[in-house]
């Protein structure tokens, strides 16, 4: 919620579902909601990760330069000071280019603190496992957009790091699987989450973000083939797992499409699980179709363009990856193309029959 309409109609929804009347002071809310977003887009946010990307990379060349890399308790030391000092800035100071500041200091730790790890020997598995000890350390101790998003991100991309590394390449379906369920309960509790406590809600929309790309990126790896040599026996497990919870979700729209009969329910879940039956063996296509239906039921607008993004690319490579004749492969999208046009033609009708009435 961002602006003053959206906010007025949440207000007036609990005004009407309350038998006595409530009063709420409608200014200091919206502010609260203004400064609890620090008044900065995703946009700006994503820009300034990237300025710290580059601003790291710079700094680091000089480092290295001066030699740097020669000590490994310098390394540690220096990261660890880099780290501290980003989470200090950003509980004093709240500024957009103090952000860009942070975040170049934390990455520059991170990296730090892995090149000294590397000139003491310890191997990828310890490493991982620092990684993720400082990440979720930081997201407790300061709940700043930007940190708490890279934070998520590094925690992920460690226990990947952690699979690949073990070469349990078939694990990856549960870090999918755990994902697909985590990401829909941060979803469907999100008002639950943020009111539970204070810092539950400033972590909320990052680690929501967070793991969104996260997400999407464990679905990188099982739909582009070949990156990883993942076994095809297993490629349904992750599959059942997002199916099962797309069906679960079209629960949640019977009431919006006024479906109460048991017999109608049924023929929706069935006809939602045909639906989805050609992506039993391409776990990306039916993760990227979760991700839109849950950033669609929250209007999370960042989400969306990203599932919508990677359900296109999803798709194409499921297309050019099948070991078919052309004519079969159209064969296929014409039919699930068939089946999802039948679900639009359903569900606008009920919501015509509704609104009529």
């Amino acid at each position: 919620m961002k602006n003053k309409d959206e906010i007025k109609a949440l207000l007036d929804y609990f005004q009407n579902t309350e038998d006595k009347p409530l009063k709420f002071d409608e200014d200091v809310i919206f502010s609260a909601y203004q400064k609890d977003d620090d008044n900065q887009s995703l946009t700006i946010k994503i820009l300034s990760i990237f300025g710290g990307l580059l601003a790291s990379l710079a700094f680091l060349g000089f480092l290295f330069i001066a030699g740097l890399y020669n000590s490994d308790v310098a390394l540690l030391v220096l990261g660890g000071i880099f780290i501290a000092g980003s989470i200090w800035i950003n509980k004093e100071y709240d500024k957009i280019i103090i952000d860009t500041v942070s975040v170049s200091s934390f990455i520059i730790g991170f990296i730090l603190i892995g090149f000294g790890c590397e000139q003491l020997k310890i191997n990828e598995n310890g490493l991982s496992i620092i990684f993720i000890i400082i990440a979720f350390c930081s997201l407790n101790v300061v709940q700043n957009y930007i940190l708490s998003f890279v934070s998520v991100l590094i925690i992920n991309g460690s226990i990947l790091t952690l699979i690949i590394s073990n070469k349990g390449y078939d694990l990856i379906h549960i870090y999918v699987s755990a994902l697909a369920l985590t990401i829909t309960y941060i979803f469907l509790k999100e008002a639950k989450i943020i009111t539970t406590n204070k810092v539950l809600s400033k972590l909320y929309n990052p680690v929501k973000t967070g793991l969104i790309f996260s997400f999407l990126s464990g679905l990188f790896f099982l739909g582009k083939k070949g990156i990883l040599p993942v076994s095809p026996d297993y490629i349904w497990l992750s599959s059942i797992v997002i199916i099962s919870v797309i069906v679960y979700l079209t629960s949640t729209l019977f009431n919006v499409l006024n479906i109460t009969e048991t017999r109608h329910k049924i023929s929706v879940y069935i006809f939602t699980a045909l639906a989805l039956l050609p992506t039993a063996l391409s776990p990306a296509i039916s993760g990227a179709i979760l991700i839109i239906l849950l950033c669609f039921m929250v209007n999370h607008k960042t989400g969306l363009v990203l599932g919508i993004i990677a359900f296109i690319y999803f798709i194409a490579q499921y297309y050019y990856d099948l070991n078919f004749t052309l004519l079969t492969k159209s064969i296929l999208l014409f039919s699930t193309g068939v089946l999802f046009i039948a679900l639009y033609l359903f569900t606008h009708k009920k919501l015509t029959k509704n609104e009529k009435v």
